[in-house]
């Protein structure tokens, strides 16, 4: 069995361990870390419950190697409030706009949503569907998620510097 020395830095701390070469970085954060806001949903990349943020690119962890994300920066729904105890505005829009039932998905949409805005801060419903698309909801048919995402642009756009509330 081979293992290797890594370190990660998951939602703003930095994780050393040693860990077997083959170990997901799914597993590594749920496991490892006791972190289980990352889902694990299909094994198969189909699903997208697991999607986190690795150097602010949303890959699907069950992918991706733990030894893969040594020395990078990775978020996870967990990681997305403030420590001030409010919410992020992603995961105020996606309650305010009802972006979710069963809540399966929810992290994995709402990583894949902010890596969007921040590529795309104005996007159209299209592009909001094209940037989701990764991940598979079975209970809410999309459209509050979009609702939702539509919401958190505007927020996040008004919170930027020179937004609506500078």
């Amino acid at each position: 069995m081979s293992t290797h020395k890594i370190t990660v830095t998951v939602n703003g701390t930095a994780h050393t361990a040693e860990v077997e070469a083959r170990l997901l970085l799914v597993h590594f954060i749920r496991e490892t870390l006791g972190l289980t806001g990352t889902h694990i949903g299909c094994d198969t990349t189909s699903c997208g419950a697991c999607t986190v943020l690795l150097d602010d690119k949303p890959v699907k962890s069950c992918t991706v190697l733990a030894v893969q994300a040594d020395g990078a920066q990775v978020t996870t729904v967990e990681g997305l409030a403030p420590p001030t105890g409010a919410l992020h505005p992603m995961q105020a829009a996606f309650i305010e706009q009802h972006g979710l039932q069963c809540g399966f998905c929810t992290p994995g949409m709402m990583l894949s949503s902010i890596a969007l805005l921040k590529h795309n801060p104005h996007p159209t419903e299209d592009e909001i569907r094209w940037g989701i698309s990764g991940n598979l909801c079975r209970c809410t048919g999309y459209i509050n998620i979009v609702k939702a995402v539509q919401s958190a642009a505007t927020a996040m756009a008004a919170a930027e510097p020179g937004g609506q509330n500078a």
